[in-house]
């Protein structure tokens, strides 16, 4: 008696598909199987190696208009198995109609609905003038870096002549749905600490831990006065704000050694409306305030900070908001806390959404007893299936002729 939909989806959900060694292979069979059963023209594209990128196509009425662009990722993050009270692999249904599984949320379920609205609208016999694509991509959990990272710069994805995309958003636990227009710039920053070494049983002066101190003191201020502006202001959300975290530390060899370094790893997610540069020289002027012999290096420094236009000017934004207002769907348009493969499709110019139609859900991407419940994923696929004509059938553009 279940729906043809959620048992695709569960099986999908059992593909293991989780770092450090997804089953990708198994993952493009699936889709490619699914695709190939609807009739979508499949192309496949190694990125790097072992990295692979599935399109699907529907080919549009008139393909020189710019298509729609329907992204998801493949991968999924490690789970702690201890902390699940269903195997976090074999997608669990419960009496409540709830799926347990990682992914569920984020984001197989988006694949799954992508894929199922194209079902219904093929089988209602329709056909628009906008081609649309489907971009399966690997590695998102892990940065993008051997995903779409790459995948934006090659000519095969040049050749889709992308006009819009939408991408993942997250779950709501209110009737709102949220609505993702922008992305915070992930920026992860190293800051090495050097200073004189010695015996543990002396009082060393210009030691690398005591700069360390200072450093850590100054970020972690930072962050209280950003977690008190969140706290302080209703109208913000967490992607109004810089987030920022110490997440790991390393130095010293011996109990009775002072160390000569030290170094301290911080994730700092920034919004687009900060100044980067300024934010960059406050960043060095901690570190000058700590001391001499400490230096910050960057493992990942995003500067792109395009946002998509929510104005009802745009069109796409005008096709997609129309849709959500005539099935009564209450918005709520927020800066993406975190970062997803959206960023780098924006940063190749192309406007891009957030948007996984999941309201009434806890947010659990990430989370110990990810879920979904069946109905929530059903209505979504009934969003999907309005709001995929509504794109594709955007009238031409003053640059399309």
């Amino acid at each position: 008696s279940e729906d043809p939909s959620v048992t695709l989806f569960r099986e999908y959900l059992r593909i293991d598909t989780v770092h450090p060694k997804p089953d990708y292979d198994a993952a493009v069979r699936f889709l490619e199987r699914v695709g190939t059963d609807l009739g979508l023209a499949c192309q496949k594209v190694e990125v790097c190696q072992g990295r692979v990128v599935l399109i699907l196509t529907w080919q549009g009425t008139n393909p020189r208009l710019r298509s729609v662009l329907l992204n998801s990722h493949t991968d999924v993050v490690p789970v702690f198995e201890e902390h699940w009270t269903y195997p976090p692999f074999e997608a669990v249904k419960d009496s409540q109609g709830n799926i347990y599984a990682r992914g569920a949320q984020d984001m197989k379920c988006v694949s799954i609905q992508y894929l199922e609205a194209i079902r219904r609208l093929k089988a209602e016999g329709k056909c628009f003038a906008r081609t649309i694509h489907l971009t399966f991509v690997p590695d998102e959990e892990v940065g993008g870096h051997k995903g779409m990272e790459m995948f934006v710069q090659r000519p095969e994805f040049r050749a889709l002549n992308v006009g819009f995309a939408l991408d993942e958003g997250l779950a709501s636990p209110s009737d709102t749905f949220s609505v993702f227009y922008g992305e915070k710039s992930p920026w992860w920053i190293k800051v090495k600490c050097v200073g004189s070494p010695g015996h543990g049983s002396r009082f060393i002066s210009n030691t690398a831990a005591e700069k360390m101190h200072k450093v850590i003191n100054s970020f972690l201020a930072f962050r209280e006065s950003e977690k008190q502006r969140l706290k302080s202001d209703s109208s913000l959300t967490l992607g109004d704000v810089t987030s920022l975290n110490l997440t790991m530390l390393e130095g010293g060899v011996s109990f009775n050694v002072v160390p000569s370094e030290m170094a301290a790893s911080f994730d700092v997610r920034i919004p687009p409306t900060v100044d980067l540069k300024a934010f960059e020289e406050q960043v060095a002027a901690w570190c000058r305030g700590a001391g001499d012999g400490v230096t910050y290096e960057f493992h990942q420094k995003c500067m792109d900070q395009h946002i998509t236009s929510t104005e009802e000017s745009d069109p796409w934004w005008k096709a997609f908001s129309g849709v959500c207002r005539d099935m009564k769907l209450q918005l709520k348009l927020e800066i993406f806390p975190a970062a997803t493969d959206s960023r780098y499709i924006r940063a190749v110019r192309h406007p891009a959404i957030g948007f996984s139609p999941m309201n009434r859900t806890p947010v659990l991407l990430h989370d110990h007893n990810e879920f979904l419940n069946e109905q929530v994923f059903l209505r979504g696929i009934d969003i999907y299936a309005r709001l995929l004509p509504a794109l594709a059938s955007v009238p031409p553009l003053p640059a399309e002729g």
